[in-house]
């Protein structure tokens, strides 16, 4: 397989770290709670919480991805982006 780099701004680079941040502290928190013995049913809601954070970094690294990578790939001829692409919009929907 290829190795392939993604220049991001440095703006980008600041909402995707944010967004892992936040997760990271609902993952940690998700941790506390088990180890506290929290009922099962607020754990089950931050965690549903947790999963709707890596979707949203998810769509926007998608966002970026399609803008970006997908983008100048079409533009270079390299048709085999469209197809990766394809793949990777097959696994995120499972």
């Amino acid at each position: 397989m290829e190795n392939h780099k993604t220049h991001r701004t440095d703006e980008q680079k600041k909402a995707l770290t944010n967004r892992l941040k936040r997760l990271e502290g609902q993952v940690r928190g998700l941790l506390k709670m088990i180890e506290d013995d929290a009922y099962c049913n607020d754990i089950l809601q931050q965690s549903m919480s947790a999963a709707s954070a890596i979707d949203g970094f998810n769509q926007e690294l998608l966002g970026y991805h399609v803008k970006g990578c997908v983008t100048e790939g079409i533009k270079n001829g390299d048709e085999e982006v469209v197809d990766e692409l394809l793949k990777t919009l097959r696994k995120l929907m499972k």
